[in-house]
């Protein structure tokens, strides 16, 4: 897919569904964290508290501190939806946020619900690419990428991008969709698993897929330190099948129909999700580093 037209299907997308998203699910875009034996509920209050076991979790594995003080004090959304992630660390931290998306919709929403809950003065969202930062280098200590560089037709550049705008010594944390890491003796996937990421590529608007290998040699490509990462898929499991539970209510059966045919071939393709994981073709991966001082 050509990159402006991947731009302006992603911003498209994401104008049409954020609206049933938010309605349905609340404001965190995001999946959420559960525990692997836990039964799950129904109710929208646990999974919205498992999106912000998320962050909690997210932040907990880079080694950021409980402590306020030592907390980050400029922190950058990268593909921030309509702003959950910054509002959440905004108020745990007191830092100052800013937050990019490709969608007009999620930024002006995500401005909207920062005025309502009194954190205009700390968090602010624009319309940018994550492929183009408006932001000068070196100015964020911590630079998040919740759930967006699956969308980011150049990982390489991408990376590129989260690295220059951190500030020495600064957190970087990308959660992100990957592929399965290839074996020794493997060049590419299997012809059916390139065909099954096809398929979800063509809905969600995302470019091809790598692993999170191939995100480790990228990051030690730009001399960044403290690389962890870590596969997370067990403790997402529930999320898709949740997600399709709540699109087959009344309520989001009617939702979907007002959206849009972007959202309902979105919809229409969770299955393929719930498949990926189980096959281990699909793998839910925190990569997180810092930046030399």
């Amino acid at each position: 897919m050509d990159p402006r037209e991947l731009k302006q299907g992603i911003a498209e997308l994401y104008d049409q569904s954020s609206g049933v998203w938010e309605d349905i699910w609340g404001v965190h875009m995001h999946h959420g964290f559960y525990n692997p034996d836990d039964q799950v509920s129904g109710s929208g209050s646990d999974h919205r508290a498992a999106q912000i076991r998320m962050i909690e979790e997210a932040l907990r594995f880079t080694g950021i501190s409980e402590d306020p003080e030592k907390g980050p004090k400029t922190v950058v959304d990268v593909g921030c939806g309509i702003g959950g992630s910054s509002r959440y660390i905004a108020r745990k931290y007191g830092a100052k946020c800013q937050g990019i998306t490709l969608s007009p919709f999620q930024a002006q929403r995500a401005n909207a619900l920062a005025a309502t809950e009194g954190l205009a003065d700390k968090v602010s969202f624009q319309v940018a690419d994550a492929l183009e930062q408006p932001f000068p280098d070196g100015q964020f200590d911590l630079v998040w990428s919740m759930e967006s560089g699956e969308h980011m037709p150049d990982k390489r550049k991408f990376v590129g991008e989260l690295a220059r705008v951190a500030a020495p010594g600064a957190t970087i944390v990308i959660v992100t969709w990957c592929h399965r890491v290839l074996g020794p003796s493997e060049e590419s996937l299997q012809p059916w698993e390139m065909k099954h990421l096809k398929k979800i590529c063509d809905a969600y608007y995302l470019p091809d897929w790598c692993s999170t290998a191939d995100y480790v040699n990228l990051l030690e490509s730009h001399s960044l330190q403290d690389i962890k990462t870590a596969d997370w898929s067990q403790y997402v499991a529930p999320f898709w099948p949740a997600v399709i539970r709540s699109a087959l209510t009344w309520k989001g059966l009617t939702s979907l129909l007002r959206s849009g045919m972007k959202t309902i071939r979105g919809a229409l393709v969770m299955p393929l999700m719930i498949e990926g994981y189980r096959k281990g073709l699909i793998k839910f991966a925190i990569i997180t580093c810092r930046k030399p001082e």
